[in-house]
């Protein structure tokens, strides 16, 4: 039964990511990665209007940075940050075959909860990594 589950989830992750799959680096530059990764998230949320994806490229690869609306943080990280790591892992997976290296970076919202002891708002990413240490 098992056995059988996991083929059925790969036949479904495949479904979902062929469109995103097919193609060259030099496709890969018109906004693929970004494009995917905007629609996975906007169908998490619950306020898919407030989603922002922007692309930047340089020497160490593609960093696509994330922003959605405070109450919607929840959903994209999920417990233990699941959701945003299987989100990071999609969009590698979707960068390696198209020969691109593609982080993602989830952007803390203005008015955001994380607070350091300096008073200085902690990025999403090094809450990530704490709860990496636990």
């Amino acid at each position: 039964m098992t056995n059988r589950l996991r083929g059925e989830s790969a036949k479904v992750l495949t479904l979902l990511l062929e469109p995103w799959l097919i193609g060259s680096y030099k496709e890969m530059s018109t906004d693929k990665d970004k494009d995917f990764v905007e629609f996975i998230i906007k169908e998490l949320v619950n306020n898919p209007d407030a989603v922002s994806v922007t692309r930047t490229v340089d020497e160490l690869g593609v960093l696509l940075s994330v922003k959605v609306a405070p109450e919607d943080m929840g959903l994209l990280i999920g417990r233990s940050g699941s959701t945003a790591k299987a989100i990071r892992t999609l969009a590698r997976i979707v960068g390696m075959r198209n020969n691109a290296r593609v982080n993602l970076k989830i952007e803390e919202p203005e008015g955001g909860r994380i607070q350091r002891e300096s008073g200085e708002a902690k990025n999403v990413d090094e809450v990530m990594g704490e709860l990496g240490n636990l």
